[in-house]
């Protein structure tokens, strides 16, 4: 069954939106979150924060709503590409299951799910109409590189959000780009 027109892109927003707002909305009620020096997975520790069930619902619903994109949109267009979504929204599920409670699994899902999205870059760099958007997509890979480089190299910042936060947002574009195609094809 094929999407009606625009409902990849709408599905796409809903699956960034969702979990940007409750995190935000959970930093914002938390009362003690700081980007600087906190990682994000600190608002969802379950015994430890308060405001743990509304970040790890944005996390599990988001992941939810990754994996559906990849497999109603994304997947027709780009095998390799819809994997990746699914993989991602699973990995984004597992990390509001297995928040920092769970220790060092949870830091291997985390892990997993930001090179995940990074290997979505480069796959939408190499499937990608028009060399700028090749270009552009390698800058952001290499723009969210460098801030994990500047966070686990040198402590700039001291928290992990900053990186986080960034390899997210810079990964958005080229997500949306990718389903608003979807909806053309």
């Amino acid at each position: 069954m094929r999407p009606m027109p625009g409902r990849c892109l709408c599905l796409g927003a809903a699956a960034a939106a969702t979990p940007l707002l409750l995190v935000l909305l959970a930093a914002r009620l938390s009362g003690w979150f700081n980007p600087l020096t906190n990682a994000l997975s600190d608002l969802g520790h379950a015994t430890r924060s308060p405001v743990a069930p509304i970040f790890n619902l944005g996390l599990s619903l988001g992941g939810f709503l990754l994996a559906l994109s990849g497999v109603l949109c994304a997947y027709r267009r780009s095998r390799l590409v819809g994997a990746t979504l699914v993989a991602s929204g699973f990995l984004l599920n597992l990390v509001g299951v297995f928040d920092e409670v769970y220790g060092r699994l949870h830091y291997y899902v985390s892990v997993a799910f930001f090179l995940s999205l990074a290997a979505l870059l480069v796959e939408y760099s190499a499937v990608a109409r028009g060399r700028l958007r090749r270009v552009l997509s390698l800058m952001a890979l290499a723009a969210g590189a460098l801030s994990w480089l500047l966070h686990m190299v040198y402590g700039l910042p001291r928290g992990a959000a900053v990186p986080e936060l960034v390899s997210t947002l810079v990964s958005l574009p080229f997500y949306l780009d990718f389903l608003a195609g979807a909806d053309r094809t």
